[in-house]
């Protein structure tokens, strides 16, 4: 992009035609597939259709709530229309499955919006990491497209509202078995509330399902056998499949087992539910057709922890064969128990899923279900386990016990699988981890807790980690495991670094360091001092940062951890650079380089690369700097490592800004900053302002560069980060300068551009008198030098 060319301003986040917006993607359609057996509801389709056909406010965007009880067919009238409609939104549709009423924990807004956004176009590291902003980012996409946006299943209307998009050429349909009444008073909805098919309906329901199955069964039995399913469809469709198996059963042996399952839950009831008898009746009368061992899978999966379960975890759980997993499951799907969303990986309708935890607390030992529990718990953690290898190999890996019989983790033939796998597992990792403590399992707990952190996705949020490593550490001081505690204590203290909570960070980090000198593990004290020196350079604390990195390396050194010594070298380069002693820098970072080339270490050398760019730029040679930054970058691209990419991005743009090629700069800053923001680092994210800055004042357009100067300040001040903040005042000083040059005759009598400079470079000194490194020491100097111009 030439400089001429920039547009008129940067927008931190990605989208059509914007840095971070995947081009050329195909829209969304993420619709499920249409029922087969859909009959009725002609009624419903006709007011749902008149929704669209009315004319409504043309500011307001349609939004269409069905409600009704749980069985009620809301989701498959839904998609019946949904389907029926879509035609009028060219620009594709989006769905979600909100969970709201599912045993687990319900799906927040806060998770689908960057599935939706990804959807849309945005790539996944340009996602801001607030909710208020990408639900903005996400109208703002949506504001110029006809779409169709399918929420199932809310149950509050907190799940909902960040999703509605705010234009009226886009439509938004939710389910609920909730009236969501806010959503009619404040957005406008309107609200069709479902009741049970009448027995006309119920009987042509079950006459679709059957059909080609069976005789012609007699109405009088249709209509009875209606009766005990209270007319919902999803028990109408159920007890339709179990007569289309048994086509040589009469309606009448069939009523009578049903009749037997309704007496016993008339019996159980309290009758709080409206069909709730009926269509638990039915889900027993299905369930005790099953053969013995499709049963024993139905409720043993009641007890798996997530939402969605892959075919290796459902071998776990009922101890067998993936291939004998895989043929119960076919029987469990073909009875309409389960729900296939994928090749090899399964889910509940929410109601079936609490029936079948029922099952299995009323049918299964407390040992069979510890034992299951177990079996799926060993799974998840081998398997992770196995994804460490490839995602983080040279991380310690946890010395755990060989998985229980019958387990057969996930082995992954490179890099792409494992990080695909944990991509897929995100949902489940939560869940997995607090059944572990609910069960009091502490040992799995803390071991899923601390594997997780090397074995998650690069891709995936720092944030979503921290309650899965409460609840580990929580379960390794239950055990008393003080190892176990210093290992997760370090993961907290990095994750908190990442998140720019440094004061939390070095807490963490110097109670695992106090663990280990206690335990007297040596190679453990190295870790930590190792990451205190990288909290205190982040700090600005550089001499302790150095004291720090020196002991770490004299301890690898003592034990033979050569390559961690080679990671210190590096990172005492790092300090070294920030300190301006460039000499000494370039020499340490040269070694390390050098070294973790020799042992194809890809995020090392990527690291080493990123210090090397910055040693290079500040000697005087950018296009040297920006090769070595687009060689980490690209490190960094391959190892699909968001933290890295944001970080080595801001290399490349320093170079790209020094060698005069304005317009990539920008795109490069741009894009950091959007997955600094994502991934929750104020810090870094300021670092991308800041350079924004730089850029435009180079470009001569010093009000854009002051205004990305005074947000990257106002964020330093915040975090209480005063190099930051003085770097930050230095760069508004020369930009609100330069903003009187064009009008400088008329602006000297009263000097304001030139008056607020000198009091912006006031504040910088007062910030760098903390400071006492060569650097610091130049920067002060040149400030003084500035104001005494005056």
């Amino acid at each position: 992009m030439q400089a001429g060319h920039v547009s008129g301003g940067v927008h931190f986040h990605g989208g059509h035609g914007e840095p971070g917006a995947a081009h050329g993607q195909p829209p969304p359609r993420q619709l499920p597939g249409d029922l087969r057996h859909f009959v009725n509801r002609t009624a419903e389709l006709q007011s749902l259709d008149a929704t669209l056909t009315t004319g409504g406010d043309p500011f307001v965007p349609p939004v269409c709530v069905i409600a009704g009880t749980a069985g009620a067919g809301k989701t498959a009238l839904a998609l019946r229309w949904a389907h029926q409609v879509k035609d009028r939104f060219p620009d594709g549709q989006l769905y979600v499955n909100l969970r709201g009423y599912d045993p687990g924990e319900p799906v927040s807004a806060e998770e689908v919006l960057p599935r939706f956004l990804t959807a849309l176009g945005v790539t996944a590291s340009a996602v801001p990491a607030d909710t208020d902003s990408a639900a903005a980012l996400y109208r703002t996409l949506l504001a110029e497209r006809r779409m169709l946006v399918f929420l199932d299943n809310a149950a509050t209307v907190a799940q909902v509202r960040p999703l509605l998009p705010g234009n009226a050429r886009c439509l938004t349909i939710v389910t609920s078995r909730s009236r969501l009444s806010s959503l009619a008073v404040r957005d406008g909805a309107d609200r069709l509330t479902l009741g049970t098919l009448d027995e006309p309906e119920a009987v042509a329901l079950l006459r679709t399902v059957t059909a080609g199955h069976r005789a012609e069964d007699d109405a009088a039995k249709l209509a009875e056998l209606a009766r005990l399913c209270a007319h919902l469809p999803l028990a109408l469709r159920i007890a339709a499949e179990r007569a289309a198996t048994h086509p040589h059963m009469s309606l009448d042996e069939l009523i009578t087992d049903l009749c037997d399952e309704s007496a016993l839950w008339d019996a159980l009831s309290t009758g709080d539910e409206e069909g709730g008898e009926a269509v638990r009746a039915v889900f027993a009368w299905s369930y005790r057709a099953l053969s013995p061992e499709a049963a024993r899978l139905f409720r043993l999966l009641g007890l798996h922890p997530g939402p969605q379960f892959a075919l290796g975890a459902v071998a776990a759980l009922a101890g067998v064969s993936v291939r004998r997993a895989r043929q119960l499951l076919d029987v469990l799907v073909g009875a309409h128990l389960l729900e296939q969303t994928a090749p090899d990986r399964f889910e509940f309708h929410d109601l079936l899923r609490a029936y079948a935890g029922d099952q299995a607390q009323q049918e299964e030992s407390e040992q069979g279900r510890d034992e299951a529990l177990r079996r799926v718990l060993d799974w998840y953690l081998h398997t992770a386990d196995a994804a460490q290898g490839w995602i983080k190999p040279h991380e310690r890996r946890l010395p755990s016990q060989p998985p229980a019989d019958g387990v057969t983790p996930v082995s992954f033939a490179d890099y792409d699988q494992a990080v695909d796998w944990a991509e897929r597992e995100h949902a489940n990792f939560l869940p997995a981890v607090r059944a572990a403590a609910n069960a009091g399992l502490d040992a799995h707990a803390w071991q899923l807790a601390a594997v997780l952190w090397n074995a998650k996705a690069p891709s995936s949020l720092t944030s979503d980690w921290l309650p899965i490593g409460h609840a580990g550490l929580e379960a390794a001081r239950r055990t008393g495991d003080r190892a176990a505690q210093a290992r997760l204590l370090e993961s907290f203290g990095f994750g908190y670094t990442k998140l720019s909570r440094i004061e939390e960070a070095q807490q963490a980090h110097e109670e695992a360091l106090t663990v280990r000198r206690e335990t007297g593990d040596r190679a453990g004290e190295a870790n930590s001092l190792n990451a205190l020196g990288l909290v205190h350079l982040r700090k600005r604390e550089l001499g302790r940062a150095e004291a720090r990195l020196g002991e770490a390396s004299a301890l690898f050194a003592e034990s033979g951890e050569t390559r961690r010594q080679t990671v210190t070298l590096a990172n005492l380069a790092l300090v070294r650079f920030r300190a301006g002693e460039l000499e000494q820098a370039a020499e340490d970072i040269e070694r390390a380089l050098a070294t973790h080339r020799q042992r194809e270490d890809a995020r090392s050398t990527g690291n080493a690369l990123w210090i090397l760019s910055g040693i290079q730029l500040e000697r005087g040679e950018p296009q040297e700097a920006l090769d070595s930054a687009e060689e980490a970058l690209k490190f960094a691209l391959d190892l699909r490592n968001h933290v890295a990419e944001a970080c080595w991005l801001l290399a490349v743009g320093d170079a790209q800004q020094a060698l005069g090629d304005h317009g990539a700069a920008l795109t490069a800053y741009n894009r950091s900053a959007t997955l600094h923001r994502r991934l929750g680092d104020r810090s870094r994210e300021a670092l991308a302002w800041h350079g924004t800055g730089e850029t435009y004042r180079r470009l001569g357009r010093p009000d854009e560069a002051a205004a990305f100067h005074r947000r990257a300040a106002a964020a330093y001040r915040e975090l209480g980060d005063a190099w930051g903040e003085a770097v930050a005042l230095d760069g508004l000083a020369h930009a609100v300068r330069e903003q009187d040059e064009p009008e400088r005759d008329e602006r000297e009598r009263d000097g304001r551009g030139e008056q607020a400079a000198r009091e912006h470079w006031a504040a910088c000194l007062r910030l760098l008198d903390g400071y006492d490194d060569a650097r610091a020491r130049r920067m002060r100097t040149e400030v003084q030098a500035r104001l005494d111009q005056g």
